[in-house]
């Protein structure tokens, strides 16, 4: 079955954040960081980009660097209530089918990883689909923050079911483990149905929303990729993203 016909990506932004207060709006060569993330959705081509905002100010900074935003409740519990409610906003028709969630702290992501993640959704029985890549340095398999999933995938396949996801090491024994990427890529009635959804217990425990889906028996499958782009959360990951983008791209 062919994937989704008319997607449309929204990256969920909010200036209050626990280690780095204000990071949306970080200055990287020039430019806020939501405008370098704004960016590489845009060149992902896969449709209209909107920033949902939960601050005037990050609004202002979209506006000004030529982008669409929209202004969203600053009290949302996270990323995709505020996705939801910017998707109701822009598209109360539902014209777009799908609904391409980007974190707003990726400034080093790929284009070709956000278009990356609709592959999964070629299969009509998918309601989620997002990305991940495998771990290669040790250090990440035992780092509760770095999130990892359980894939059913076969020998030499890129795109499996995730079972689950963990902040610990799973699954045990020999073999890759894989580092999620938080970009997903939600059919339409499938975010409908996701934000309506209480939080479940293994989401309150590991503090992972997305096992909310999988607890509720929707089906997430993961498309693999190359790298990690660097998630931005403390002043060191804005320090080492500044030197990442002051080399220029190839």
């Amino acid at each position: 079955m062919p994937g989704p016909k008319n997607p449309i990506v929204i990256i969920p932004s909010r200036l209050a954040a626990t280690r780095l207060p204000g990071k949306p709006l970080a200055d990287i060569g020039g430019q806020p960081m939501i405008v370098h993330v704004w960016r590489r959705a845009v060149e992902a081509g896969i449709g209209p980009v909107i920033v949902a905002c939960a601050d005037i100010d990050i609004l202002d900074a979209i506006k000004e660097a030529g982008g669409d935003a929209v202004f969203t409740n600053p009290a949302h519990a996270s990323g995709s209530d505020r996705v939801f409610e910017a998707a109701a906003t822009v598209d109360p028709r539902k014209r777009h089918d799908c609904v391409v969630n980007v974190q707003g702290d990726l400034p080093t992501i790929e284009p070709t990883a956000i278009k990356a993640a609709l592959g999964p959704l070629d299969d009509d029985a998918v309601d989620i689909a997002t990305i991940a890549a495998e771990i290669t340095e040790e250090a990440e398999r035992d780092d509760p923050n770095v999130v990892k999933v359980a894939l059913s995938l076969a020998e030499g396949g890129t795109r499996g079911r995730a079972l689950y996801f963990s902040r610990a090491a799973v699954p045990s024994g020999a073999g890759p483990h894989y580092h999620h990427i938080g970009i997903y890529a939600f059919r339409r009635q499938a975010l409908d149905r996701f934000v309506r959804l209480p939080p479940s217990p293994l989401e309150r425990r590991e503090k992972l929303e997305q096992l909310r889906a999988i607890e509720n028996g929707m089906r997430i499958d993961v498309a693999l990729v190359d790298t990690v782009p660097l998630g931005v959360d403390t002043p060191a990951d804005l320090e080492r993203a500044r030197r990442m983008l002051a080399t220029p791209r190839r």
